[in-house]
């Protein structure tokens, strides 16, 4: 059996009050979770890639890695020495301002704490569970997958657990076009740690936020694709393409600032 380790983390808020925009601050635009695969055999290795990036900076402190705390020579430093390394990494984005367009019913429940993150959490799992199963599927050997998430403060992670059952036992109102593959995933194995903890949620908050990089405007209307694009060999691909699979954009085809699309248009 091969055995994978999904670690995840993510960027932005959930927030609906007053979204950032270039003339005055507020709650992100983007909400965006991501991960990062590994194999079992490269799972111990994560600290030791961890620490590579971390013995090159200067007046070092910690051991664990915020990607926001760092300058912008060390984000790049950190995307570009990740970007050798054997993992697989999957983000999906969802762009608030859209859905401020749905009925008020719609919105409503999207605006409903923990939903649009759980949300995504459907769409990041369907990714990374199939990737696993196609690769193992391919060799002729079943697999599992383990998925830790970043502790987060304000979620439920009872009430996701309990999401991740209704979809598994098949009791959604509506069927889903795609599915997370549940022969190789079981909720109960699904763990939260804390960020300083382990190096995998580390490393993932560098992969997710390196593309929250490339689509939130800062205050003056700039993204920065700079660390994303350093990480291009690392996400994951269906028939070659990254766009719908290693970065997923919820809901797809939604109209985004020009400087976000242009990231998205590069994949």
């Amino acid at each position: 059996m091969d055995e994978y380790f999904v670690y995840i983390d993510e960027a932005g808020d959930e927030g609906f009050g007053k979204l950032r925009n270039p003339n005055s601050g507020g709650q992100s635009a983007w909400l965006l979770l991501g991960g990062i695969v590994v194999s079992k055999e490269n799972d111990r290795l994560l600290p030791r890639w961890r620490d590579e990036i971390m013995d090159q900076f200067p007046n070092k402190q910690r051991r664990d890695l915020h990607f926001h705390k760092l300058k912008h020579e060390q984000k790049v430093l950190a995307s570009r020495t990740l970007a050798k390394k054997p993992f697989g990494a999957c983000v999906v984005a969802s762009y608030k301002p859209t859905l401020l367009d749905l009925d008020d019913r719609k919105l409503e429940v999207f605006k409903s704490k923990g939903h649009l993150y759980n949300y995504l959490v459907r769409f990041l799992l369907e990714r990374v569970t199939s990737a696993c199963a196609a690769k193992s599927r391919a060799a002729g050997r079943p697999c599992k997958v383990n998925v830790t998430f970043s502790k987060r403060g304000g979620t439920d992670y009872e009430v996701m657990r309990d999401y991740l059952f209704l979809m598994r036992d098949g009791r959604e109102v509506v069927r889903p076009v795609r599915s997370i593959d549940w022969s190789a995933l079981n909720p109960e194995d699904v763990k939260v740690e804390d960020h300083s903890n382990r190096a995998g949620l580390q490393i993932a908050d560098v992969a997710t936020s390196a593309v929250y990089s490339a689509l939130e405007p800062n205050l003056y209307g700039d993204t920065e694709p700079r660390y994303a694009n350093n990480l291009r060999s690392r996400f994951l691909k269906l028939d070659r393409q990254i766009l719908n699979c290693g970065v997923t954009l919820v809901p797809r085809g939604c109209t985004i600032p020009e400087q976000s699309r242009l990231y998205l248009d590069g994949l």
